[in-house]
């Protein structure tokens, strides 16, 4: 399904997925406790032909924080490489940072992303 200017639109049942699925969140509850709504959101996703679905977006949270392995151009005399990433590290969203843009924030517990060193 598109609207008007050919973006995907998402069903009724999707958006209280979202919703609920935001709901969940903010009152503390963990992402993978909500598996069975992100697989009806995914199901909801592909109807609306969104043909990756939550894709990448759907991640396995690790009980450790994630290690980035160091980057051959991170050794001294370089700058210090970091990402942006979920402000609590629920998710696997990850984003380069922007030299003069706006710090792009979680839509989900209104916070801007953490800053992440590689090493």
């Amino acid at each position: 399904m598109t609207d008007a200017s050919g973006s995907l639109v998402l069903g009724e049942r999707g958006v209280r997925l979202v919703e609920s699925i935001t709901a969940e969140l903010r009152g503390g509850r963990a992402p993978e406790e909500l598996d069975e709504f992100f697989d009806e959101l995914e199901e909801e996703l592909l109807a609306a032909g969104h043909s990756a679905g939550l894709g990448s977006y759907r991640t396995t949270p690790t009980p450790l924080t994630p290690s980035f392995q160091r980057l051959p151009v991170s050794g001294p005399a370089h700058p210090a490489l970091h990402v942006l990433a979920c402000p609590r590290g629920h998710c696997g969203r990850v984003e380069a940072p922007g030299d003069d843009a706006p710090r792009p924030g979680c839509r989900i517990f209104d916070q801007p992303l953490r800053t992440v060193p590689l090493r």
